[in-house]
């Protein structure tokens, strides 16, 4: 189909681009559709088309390349120099080529390599409250505040903004205040990205078995805007599934709906309801006083090591509601 395209399009640019990477093309859009027909009566949106000089990336993957070594790849007709972050293992099955949006550009590398070192078990297990206030209460009472990475740089986005909006359209000093404004935004991003890594290193080295409630995340980002996006729990998720199955440990998830800060983690009684400005209350059962996001760290935990006995919390990909 790729090859068809090709011969249908007689501009030069056409006639230069790999036919894998018109392949992947075809696949990106017929996934974006798939999603689309699938969660559309979720809000989600057929794929836009996008200018030429809009598109962020492509994907090569049989031919179309060549690994010289010394740091430098053949794509095409042209070779290019490139630092290597760790040495390539494994036989290569694709290769991405992907600009960010001040004009750098990376090489993304995929092998068929499985590093078989598995991290020493500590046969311990915890649950976590995910919250506004504090990004994570771990089951025991510990506390993971969050930095809050954009709350900290509002600032220096909003005059790189105003600088941006100042430039006329199309001018030089735009272009060079629009690469400005978008490495404001990618400090935030990287330094919140290298917090998850190493917070999640961290967590997976102390337990075998991390639990956590599902959650509406678009729900909540309705209703709370630029603090949920600014926690990024979802992007946190991620990284933590990566580094557990890497290490050999499991990352578990209890039902959304599972009334984990209304139960009583000392009689198991459940109140009828549970105001959100409550952070702390007396069960009417066996009067223990409870700390909100602590009791419910606790049930979580509970719950899921209850569920991991019948093999319904599992090393998978992310069970958060849509």
């Amino acid at each position: 189909m790729a090859h068809i395209a090709k011969k249908r399009r007689c501009s030069q640019y056409w006639q230069q681009v790999n036919a894998q990477a018109m392949q992947d093309v075809i696949q990106r859009i017929d996934r974006g559709y798939q999603l689309f027909f699938k969660h559309h009566g979720k809000g989600v949106r057929p794929p836009n088309f996008k200018k030429r000089v809009k598109y962020k990336s492509f994907t090569l993957k049989q031919n179309g390349y060549k690994l010289l070594g010394d740091g430098q790849i053949k794509i095409g007709t042209q070779i290019y120099r490139y630092w290597n972050s760790r040495e390539i293992q494994g036989t290569v099955k694709t290769i991405t080529v992907k600009r960010n949006p001040f004009g750098e550009i990376f090489i993304f590398v995929v092998t068929d390599y499985i590093d078989e070192h598995q991290q020493p078990m500590t046969g311990k297990s915890a649950g976590f409250d995910f919250g506004l206030k504090t990004f994570l209460t771990v089951s025991g009472g510990s506390r993971i505040e969050s930095p809050l990475f954009l709350k900290q740089g509002i600032n220096q986005i909003a005059l790189a903004n105003r600088h941006l909006s100042r430039k006329q359209k199309g001018s030089k000093r735009r272009e060079q205040a629009r690469k400005h404004y978008a490495r404001v935004h990618e400090a935030i991003k990287n330094k919140r990205t290298e917090w998850f890594w190493k917070l999640a290193h961290q967590l997976t080295d102390q337990y075998d078995h991390l639990f956590f409630e599902t959650l509406n995340l678009k729900g909540m980002q309705r209703l709370w805007g630029r603090k949920i996006n600014d926690l990024a729990f979802g992007e946190f998720l991620q990284i933590l599934e990566f580094v557990a199955f890497k290490k050999g440990k499991t990352v578990g998830y209890v039902d959304q709906w599972y009334p984990s800060s209304k139960t009583c983690n000392h009689c198991k009684h459940v109140l009828e309801s549970l105001p959100l400005d409550v952070r702390r209350w007396r069960c009417p059962s066996c009067q223990a006083v409870n700390d909100r996001d602590g009791n419910a760290a606790n049930n979580i935990k509970e719950a899921g090591s209850l569920s991991l006995g019948v093999g319904d919390v599992r090393p998978s990909q992310t069970a958060i509601a849509a």
